[in-house]
């Protein structure tokens, strides 16, 4: 096994030098043997300009071949620091500023903001351009002639990637060369990847999924990549075709993308050699898994990673593996338990708590955070703010993520299980659940969907979850999309989701639509009014507020029916309460009822 990302290279271009390791649609090809040559020109051309072992490169390119061989490149005698090419300048700024980085690889011919931002940092600009006869990636602004070079060890850091979390402070995190090597070797032997495969990539390569998935656990087998410019579902099963891959893997909107758009190709599905499909980065909902099978006829195998792990930490095997229906699979050279989330006791099987892990994969510490540290490490064990449980096989079930947990009032809403229901109405394409501001509750429940049937309403979509769960879990607004907003991997961003969709606040300062305060008008509003002041512990209710925004739930909903039914001798359900949600719309319901049971008497005969 090797134990340097050069030796992985090495490895092949000894083993088989001929053989293809990077490809791209445009027609270039790179062996393996022309993949070490490239490693050792980068690294001497690195070193020609001054920088080493664990110095950060900073690197802006486009998502193809180029940036899979600087990666390799870099990361092989430096620290590799891949940056999103959408940044604006601003983030640019910080980003680079936060990384305090010791030079940036640019296109050659890119004039963009990130010339100018590395040019106000004075950060040295490395040009990157592919020369068609030599295959050489870099260009290095440098008067001193290459030398051999130096390649990194081990313990040295070989990739430092930015990620959000619960602290306003994005971390940064370095994994070491033994973190991605070993990470990489997981992989392949977890896929059982041989030197006949040939991935398709179409994750980009500024996000771990894609460098250590596809790029590295590739080379690890010695076999070969295609490197995509982008991702494009109407384009996808072309070029799983005429790529000839056999795997592929991706975030799940990306699968559900595919499936949506593998209608008008179906003809072409016969001539797909895949061997399996792997999914990572988020929950993979069941009806896409099962879609994808029927689709290609092949296993999903759904992979649970994260940046801080290098990426896989447990995944389901292939068959004959047993692969078990909502699990992301056993573990996959590193160790994985169940801690409570409060405190530091490790959890017997099946009793849920927070997911920790430990293992060569694993990094050591967040580069420049503190208090990230000392919330994320706790004996020996890294908090991944997951919640989930394993199972007696030791197979591992995710129930959702501790900071996108929505708290309704103290009632806990898992988005994964809202979303998991939505997706099983036929109706419903692509589903995201997140929270919403409630000026009472804190937090309510709300959802955004991707609908296939344009006839289908929010309200029959509520009505289809409150079968199924808990009323307090019922989303209070269902807005339909064209497309579920995504964050720049392609992974659906819970969090702050009600702010991107301008969402206002919901709750107490929700009158009507114009904001106004709408008093009882007749005797039934003010009859409904007075029960649900006295219910609900609040007063001057507006006829126009809905019971659930005020903190109203099934329990109370049943309680109140009890009272009108006393009070105003009705029979109300608990169906037409909740078809009936403010005040002004129960009174039409109860007149209604009372009107048809005037009639019912009037109509009877006198005993």
């Amino acid at each position: 096994m090797s134990s340097t990302i050069e030796q992985l290279i090495k490895t092949y271009s000894t083993k088989s030098p001929e053989a293809l390791a990077i490809s791209a649609p445009n027609g270039f090809a790179l062996t393996y043997r022309e993949l070490h040559q490239n490693v050792v020109a980068i690294a001497s051309q690195i070193s020609a300009a001054g920088f080493g072992r664990n110095d950060r490169i900073a690197c802006v390119l486009p998502n193809g071949p180029e940036l899979a061989i600087t990666f390799l490149g870099i990361s092989s005698c430096a620290t590799f620091a891949p940056l999103n090419p959408a940044y604006t300048e601003n983030e640019l700024e910080h980003y680079l500023t936060d990384l305090a980085a010791c030079a940036i690889v640019l296109a050659l011919d890119d004039n963009s903001s990130s010339r100018t931002v590395a040019h106000k940092l004075e950060i040295p600009v490395i040009d990157s351009i592919i020369n068609p006869s030599t295959k050489s990636g870099l260009v290095t602004p440098s008067d001193r002639s290459a030398g051999p070079p130096e390649f990194s060890e081990p313990d040295d850091i070989a990739l430092v990637l930015h990620t959000s979390g619960t602290t306003s402070k994005p971390k940064i995190v370095p994994l070491k060369v033994q973190n991605l090597v070993s990470s990489a070797d997981n992989i392949a032997g977890t896929l059982r990847l041989t030197a006949a495969d040939r991935c398709l990539n179409v994750m980009p390569l500024f996000h771990i999924h894609g460098l250590s998935a596809a790029i590295l656990a590739t080379i690890a087998s010695g076999g070969s990549v295609q490197c995509m410019e982008g991702f494009s579902a109407p384009h996808f099963i072309d070029w799983i075709i005429s790529q000839r891959a056999t795997w592929y893997t991706a975030v799940p909107s990306m699968h559900q993308s595919i499936l949506a758009n593998a209608s008008a190709t179906q003809t072409l599905i016969d001539e797909i050699g895949l061997r399996f499909i792997r999914s990572s980065s988020a929950a993979l909902p069941p009806k896409v898994m099962q879609g994808l099978e029927e689709l290609f006829d092949v296993p999903v195998i759904e992979a649970y990673g994260m940046t801080e792990a290098a990426h896989q930490m447990t995944s389901n095997p292939l068959p004959p593996g047993e692969r078990k229906a909502g699990s992301v699979g056993i573990a996959s050279n590193i160790d994985v338990a169940i801690m409570a989330v409060k405190g530091a006791d490790l959890l017997p099987a099946d009793e849920p708590g927070e997911i920790v892990i430990k293992g060569p994969s694993v990094m050591t510490a967040y580069s420049n955070n503190a208090q990230a540290n000392d919330e994320a490490f706790v004996q020996d064990w890294f908090r991944t703010g997951d919640l989930g449980y394993l199972d007696a096989d030791g197979y591992l079930f995710i129930t959702g993520r501790i900071k996108e947990i929505i708290n309704r009032g103290g009632e806990k809403i898992s988005p994964l299980e809202v979303e998991d229901v939505l997706l099983r109405h036929p109706a419903v394409s692509q589903a995201v659940a997140f929270a919403i501001p409630h000026e009472t509750l804190g937090e309510e429940i709300a959802a955004a969907v991707v609908a296939q049937d344009e006839n289908v309403s929010s309200k029959e979509l509520q009505k289809f979850v409150d079968l199924r769960l808990a009323q307090f879990k019922v989303p209070r607004q269902v807005i339909f999309m064209d497309e579920i907003p995504k964050g720049p991997t392609g992974k659906v961003q819970r969090i702050g989701l009600a702010d991107k969709l301008e969402l206002r606040p919901i709750g107490a300062a929700s009158k009507d639509q114009s904001g106004d305060f709408i008093a009882p008008r007749n005797a039934t509003e003010k009859a409904l009014a007075a029960a649900w002041a006295e219910l609900l512990e609040t007063e001057d209710i507006s006829v126009n507020q809905r019971f659930q925004d005020l903190g109203g739930d099934s329990l109370l909903a049943t309680r109140l029916i009890s009272r009108l039914s006393d009070t105003l001798d009705i029979e109300l359900s608990l169906v037409d309460f909740f078809d009936a949600p403010t005040i002004a719309d129960q009174a039409a319901v109860v007149e209604e009822l009372l009107l048809l049971e005037m009639d019912d008497s009037a109509g009877s005969p006198i005993a």
